[in-house]
């Protein structure tokens, strides 16, 4: 979970923004608004009239009418002339700051307005002008910065959220996992930093960070809620002290600062989240296995027919479900290898999943897959049975929509055990090593005979006379933690950041 802070001198639209730029080349990203009540204000301030100030810079009163309204974008001469007429420089013109607390909120207000909650009220719009009471303006934008606030801090309901994770997994599949706006963002940064081969160490991370303008900064008192926290005033990174983490630290970082390179801004609802959340991963696994040397390595590996998770983990020094959600990536594009992955708790029930190779996982009514159990005829089930469940076993499972091989392994985190499994249809099996295993099973789900509903003579003997006290999984319950960011303190994060800022 990331939280990200901004203020009036940097809003989530600037993030990808080059502060380098002289003020012509900004133009472009104008900030119509702020620009024309900062007009007013200068003109008014050097006691000119609409009339005074159109004969000094050659245009019509009316023109300028509109500039100062917000309404229409002045050309660079056109701003150069006005500064020189009002005696500013561009650069003051155009400056960040409102003149006075009036104009600040008069800005926000028709900012507000022109918005789509605005829109959706349905009300008339407010004249904005000298005659308007300041304590007026002021309610008008605290009333709408409250609503905005109570939306974006709307409860999502559970099946809410299965319905846009859903909904998001339809979008993956569609494009088999890969994203190329995100590979090119990814290699542009690598190559910017002068990164060429090998696995993707803390200190080119580190360069990586200073490049984008950003300084790495451990802390032992993170809030419990977040795995980084990213100042974007100061332009800081906070990332945890503590050795004790479920998640590769470097991910952590890059998934931080993929936020950034992507522009990404608020969410609006939980579905925009969840699909940052899926932008940034995939952002971070781009990094840390570049697309042309793993496609490199996939490809001799494939022509080798020694396709194996573990030997991507290895040669890129990255985590086994890492390798794993890289190769859904790129095994479609590039190795034309339809696949699926599994991420299973030891209970059976499916914590992550995609596919496009038309296995046939359990959904609910939405097309939601996680928080579904698993058939336990399946790899990711079996696996936690045998002997050595921490070396990769492959099995073959037969089921109504044909038979897949499977390959998957087990590993511990501060949830419980998990398994991890890589399938692919039995066509794609000769390229993977494993296919010589001798394992089978057969699955017949979704038939609730095959493994939900329990044999007719366990039945007979025992229903009506067993009463088991169920472990209860209150969080299924549960609606999804309020706002933009579900899950995370807002306070916590904010008295954190103030305490680290010196302010």
């Amino acid at each position: 979970m990331h939280f990200f802070t901004y203020s009036s001198e940097m809003s989530p639209s600037s993030w990808n923004r080059d502060v380098s730029q002289p003020p012509s080349a900004a133009a472009a990203e104008l900030d119509v608004i702020a620009l024309g009540r900062r007009v007013r204000h200068l003109r008014k301030q050097a006691g000119l009239t609409l009339d005074d100030l159109s004969g000094a810079v050659g245009t019509a009163p009316s023109q300028l009418s509109l500039i100062e309204n917000g309404k229409r974008e002045p050309k660079l001469t056109l701003l150069q002339h006005l500064a020189g007429a009002l005696n500013v420089s561009i650069d003051q013109l155009l400056g960040a700051e409102p003149p006075s607390r009036r104009a600040a909120l008069e800005i926000e207000l028709e900012r507000y307005q022109r918005g789509p909650l605005y829109e959706s009220l349905n009300l008339p719009k407010i004249r904005i002008s000298s005659r308007l009471p300041l304590d007026v303006l002021e309610a008008q934008v605290g009333l709408l910065h409250e609503l905005e606030r109570k939306m974006n801090e709307q409860v999502a309901t559970p099946e809410e959220a299965r319905r846009a994770n859903g909904e998001l997994r339809a979008m993956m599949r569609e494009r088999g996992n890969y994203f190329p706006e995100y590979e090119a963002e990814a290699q542009k940064v690598l190559k910017e930093v002068g990164y060429t081969t090998g696995p993707l160490s803390q200190h080119v991370i580190a360069d990586i960070a200073e490049h984008l303008g950003f300084t790495l900064h451990h802390v032992g008192d993170l809030p419990h809620s977040t795995r980084s926290v990213t100042d974007l005033k100061n332009r800081k990174i906070y990332l945890t002290q503590s050795q004790r983490q479920d998640h590769d630290p470097r991910s952590v970082l890059l998934q931080a600062l993929g936020h950034y390179v992507l522009g990404h801004e608020t969410p609006k609802n939980y579905g925009d989240f969840l699909a940052q959340r899926v932008a940034t991963n995939y952002f971070a696994a781009a990094l840390l296995l570049p697309e042309q040397a793993t496609v490199e390595f996939l490809q001799k590996a494939k022509a080798a027919k020694e396709i194996a998770v573990e030997d991507i983990r290895d040669a890129f020094a990255v985590s086994y479900e890492t390798a794993a959600h890289r190769f859904t990536n790129l095994a479609t594009k590039h190795l034309g290898i339809t696949t699926h992955f599994q991420k299973t708790h030891q209970s059976g029930i499916i914590y992550k999943a995609y596919e496009n190779d038309g296995v046939n996982f359990p959904q609910d009514h939405t097309g939601a897959i996680e928080g579904q159990p698993s058939c336990k005829a399946w790899t990711s089930r079996a696996v936690f049975d045998v002997p050595d469940k921490f070396s990769a076993y492959s099995q073959y499972t037969d089921t109504p929509s044909g038979t897949y091989w499977c390959t998957a392994r087990t590993e511990r985190s501060a949830s419980g055990e998990f398994s991890l499994s890589i399938g692919v249809p039995y066509q794609h099996v000769k390229w993977f090593r494993g296919r010589e295993t001798s394992a089978r099973a057969r699955s017949n789900c979704p038939d609730p005979n095959c493994c939900k509903r329990p044999p007719a003579e366990l039945t007979n003997q025992w229903a009506g006379n067993a009463w088991p006290s169920a472990r209860a999984h209150s969080h299924l319950l549960a609606a999804m933690p309020p706002g933009a960011f579900p899950g995370v303190d807002e306070t916590e994060v904010y008295s954190f950041l103030q305490a680290h800022s010196g302010s």
